[in-house]
């Protein structure tokens, strides 16, 4: 069967990949075209366009970009046309696909969509179409299930969280490296927007605590010479690439932003500190449309505060240096983290493994 698969950043690369990994054990037939990564192509898709040519950040970044936004949506379609898939499988990156399903649906393919849009922080209104033009809805988020049913009538199915099966098995396969100094982790995000908001304050805490090594984990979008400038002035900070997990598996802290990575920070055990700092017109827009309580998803599948979120003006140097020492110093502190981290671990793990079960679904779906 042909499946065409369309991820709109690195972490719907990561779960793509997967994905497409478990389709072809199921369907030796499968012919996989995607928009996606790197991980994506090795994993045997045929790439068509990289994410990293797709990922704008805050309602001003995109506004700045709609007419390439625009331009990828239109040749997306004639690609799709020219193809004729047997399903359009859309993960996440819903600004994008949302359009696509609409558009999809309407032109008789099948839909199914893999890890839902945030709708349940914002633009709720999107569920009624969705409901319309989305045959079969895969939920990662445990809570995402019971939403859909008790608000909207609309079964959907919860495969579980792949981080879980994905970080696991890279535990098992990792032995981690001795060091002379504890480390910690800075994990300012992908997009260069988002990275020259929230580096520079990451990079400043290091001058306190001199006894760690502190590591930046660099974006796979961001060459070398963007990080060499903003490094340089530190005495104790390295970097590396293409090698975060190794990063978390080897950290006795973290500093992340919001995102995907404060979900693969907890399943490593790695106590954090949650930043996020946009362009302020952005947060101000923000802050009156997103309905959550949290901004990471620790909290919000938890439902309570679990790793403490120093969000915009909050977000300073002192603030950022109180809430390690915290994690660094405090027995406490430490021992709670991981009683939370494994009760969140438990939420996630659906009962196996999620990209399985996912392309299973997506697998008898198409079949039926």
């Amino acid at each position: 069967m042909k499946y065409y698969i369309i991820a709109g950043e690195a972490s719907g690369d990561l779960h793509g990949s997967n994905l497409i990994k478990e389709l072809k054990l199921l369907d030796k037939d499968a012919d996989i075209r995607c928009w996606g990564g790197d991980l994506m192509r090795e994993a045997g898709g045929t790439l068509v366009k990289h994410y990293k040519d797709l990922a704008f950040m805050g309602f001003v970044e995109v506004l700045m970009n709609l007419r390439t936004i625009l331009k990828n949506i239109a040749f997306c379609k004639e690609d799709i046309d020219a193809y004729k898939p047997d399903v359009l499988v859309l993960i996440d990156y819903p600004g994008f696909n949302l359009r696509i399903a609409e558009w999809g649906k309407a032109r008789g393919y099948k839909i199914a969509f893999y890890i839902s849009p945030q709708v349940w922080a914002w633009k709720e209104s999107r569920v009624k179409k969705m409901k319309q033009y989305i045959d079969k809805m895969l939920v990662i988020l445990p809570f995402e299930k019971d939403y859909y049913k008790d608000k909207w009538h609309w079964d959907v199915e919860y495969v579980g969280h792949p981080l879980v099966k994905v970080i696991d098995n890279y535990k098992k396969q990792s032995t981690g490296h001795p060091h002379d100094r504890e480390i910690v982790a800075l994990l300012p995000g992908s997009r260069k927007q988002e990275i020259l908001k929230k580096l520079p304050i990451m990079l400043e805490v290091s001058r306190h605590f001199e006894n760690y090594q502190f590591v930046v984990a660099k974006a796979p979008g961001q060459e070398d010479s963007f990080y060499e400038p903003l490094l340089a002035p530190y005495n104790n900070v390295t970097s590396v690439r293409g090698k975060t997990y190794d990063l978390l598996l080897e950290s006795t802290a973290a500093l992340v932003t919001s995102g995907t990575a404060t979900l693969e920070t907890a399943l490593f055990g790695v106590p954090e500190v949650v930043c996020y700092k946009g362009s302020n017109i952005s947060y101000q827009i923000a802050k009156r449309l997103i309905k959550v309580k949290y901004i990471s998803l620790v909290n919000l599948i938890m439902d309570k505060l679990v790793v403490k979120e120093l969000i915009q003006d909050d977000l300073t140097v002192d603030n950022l240096v109180s809430e390690l020492k915290n994690l660094l110093e405090n027995p406490e502190r430490k021992q709670q983290l991981q009683k939370d981290y494994a009760a969140l671990k438990q939420l996630l793990s659906g009962g196996g493994d999620a990209s399985a079960t996912a392309a299973r679904s997506i697998y008898d779906f198409v079949k039926s």
